[in-house]
């Protein structure tokens, strides 16, 4: 039998993000996806290492690896738009369970259940998926730091948003990993040395 999935996972290298913004270097779905899962993971091992929580930091890396295939289908919305009001975001959460659905019926019936999880949450996890939520908003304040840094305004405001937004979520990872990490990003590849 012949699955499609892994070639539309391919895909995501096709789907460019910040479609609404003018970019000094762009970013398609494949890169977001491999940031943010090096983030998630980080945001996992600071709460069980600082923290003493029990989390699943691989697990966590999976889900965000994911967390975006969805746009293979549905494009990437910008947030303006995705968020625009309630309803906007409720008929936008119905189109993503329909593509992810989609792209789950592409998969052999017996290794489904498997990817199922990456795509709903299963009981227990809700806090990972928390913390993949946080570690993509996290990639895209690195996102307008770095742009900001090429003298590329464009993203000021959505900087500003963005972090609020974090501190908004109230989770000690992510105030953790703005304070010990996110100041690197400001650094010249000289000053990472």
């Amino acid at each position: 039998m012949e699955s499609n999935f892994f070639a539309m996972m391919s895909r995501m290298k096709y789907i460019k993000r910040w479609a609404l913004m003018r970019n000094s270097q762009s970013e398609n779905v494949s890169e977001h996806s491999l940031e943010v899962s090096m983030i998630a993971h980080a945001l996992a091992v600071i709460g069980n290492k600082r923290l003493g929580k029990e989390l699943n930091s691989e697990r966590a890396a999976l889900i965000a690896l994911y967390h975006d295939s969805t746009e293979i289908i549905t494009g990437d919305m910008p947030t303006p738009v995705k968020y625009y009001n309630s309803e906007m975001q409720g008929a936008f959460k119905e189109i993503e369970k329909l593509a992810a659905n989609r792209l789950l019926n592409m998969l052999p019936e017996d290794i489904k259940e498997e990817y199922y999880p990456l795509y709903f949450p299963k009981e227990g996890e809700a806090y990972l998926w928390k913390l993949v939520k946080a570690a993509d908003k996290l990639s895209a304040l690195v996102k307008c730091i770095q742009e900001e840094k090429m003298g590329n305004m464009e993203f000021a405001s959505a900087k500003e948003t963005i972090e609020e937004s974090l501190l908004d979520m109230e989770l000690k990872e992510v105030e953790i990993f703005m304070g010990e990490f996110l100041p690197s990003y400001y650094k010249t590849l000289d000053e990472l040395k």
